[in-house]
């Protein structure tokens, strides 16, 4: 059941990320008519079928708690079953805002495909209340009061930065990866525009991930017991979500500095295809970190920080 739910809670993330994330590039990354849908990226049928897998995992997830809870097979769930955790937790409640959410960005892709802004804009708002409906399945939903605020308001915080991080690197994966005679002059340029117009959004996004990421970890542990960490299970799989982090900044660091003006020289001699190729890995290796980062994660919201 723990690996299940693993699983599920790792695929939501994932999920819900890509979906808030490529909505919210759509609108900084893009302009006029690139955003329609088609035009640089699919964005009807990507927004739409995250949202649906979104609902669908939620769905799932839903199954999978409400089996926890009553101790019984994840086939033996019941009406009842789901019943005792929708109405009545804070999960459930999260659930319901979710379902919502999801339910808003369908009716965006579906009514708003003529107007792109509009359909991104509603797409990022639901997805982005989507994404930060998972921060009460984690640790912040256990504590009350005013520390109990702020620590859900961090997590809800580090979870929209992560998803503009991992949307950005969806939205950047699909533009490079087209095919050779799919990529004119005009679409490398583009390309280029996106991935230096990415670097300032980038610098807040990683100074958000440092702050709440830090106020998290001293919320569920004390300054006093972080020595302790390394000991646990929990401390473990931390260090290496911290390594894959460094990793991850490492690769964007060397996409602004060294990738990203290597490319735009390349485009100005007209012979881009070795620098694509760069980017192209570079950007794949960081990807993997990311999923790496949210398999972890998913991981270790299932585990006790330092148990006993």
């Amino acid at each position: 059941m723990d690996a299940i739910a693993i699983a599920l809670r790792f695929a939501l993330y994932l999920d819900l990320m890509a979906l808030f994330g490529v909505a919210a590039f759509g609108l900084y990354g893009l302009r006029g008519d690139e955003r329609l849908s088609g035009a640089a990226i699919a964005f009807r049928p990507l927004l739409g079928g995250t949202a649906l897998l979104g609902l669908l995992l939620s769905a799932a997830g839903l199954a999978a708690l409400a089996a926890a809870m009553a101790g019984v097979p994840l086939r033996a769930v019941d009406s009842a079953s789901i019943a005792m955790v929708v109405p009545e937790t804070t999960v459930g409640t999260a659930w319901i805002a979710r379902v919502a959410a999801l339910a808003l960005v369908l009716v965006a892709v579906l009514t708003c495909g003529r107007r792109p802004v509009l359909m991104l804009s509603s797409a990022g708002l639901g997805g982005g209340m989507a994404l930060a409906s998972l921060a009460w399945g984690g640790h912040a939903a256990m504590r009350e009061g005013a520390v109990g605020t702020v620590h859900l308001g961090a997590d809800i915080l580090h979870l929209l930065a992560a998803g503009i991080w991992i949307g950005a690197l969806a939205a950047l994966l699909l533009l490079v990866f087209r095919r050779s005679d799919r990529m004119p002059a005009d679409h490398l340029r583009l390309t280029l525009r996106a991935l230096a117009g990415f670097a300032t959004i980038g610098t807040v996004v990683v100074a958000t991930l440092i702050v709440t990421g830090t106020a998290n970890l001293l919320l569920v542990v004390h300054f006093d017991q972080l020595s302790a960490l390394p000991g646990s299970p929990y401390g473990r799989l931390l260090l290496l979500k911290l390594l894959a982090f460094a990793v991850m900044l490492g690769l964007a660091a060397s996409h602004r500095f060294r990738l990203v003006p290597a490319f735009e020289r390349a485009l100005a001699a007209e012979d881009h295809r070795a620098a694509l190729r760069v980017l192209r890995t570079s950007l794949m290796v960081e990807t993997l970190c990311a999923a790496l980062i949210l398999a972890l994660v998913a991981w270790l919201g299932t585990l006790d920080p330092l148990p006993t």
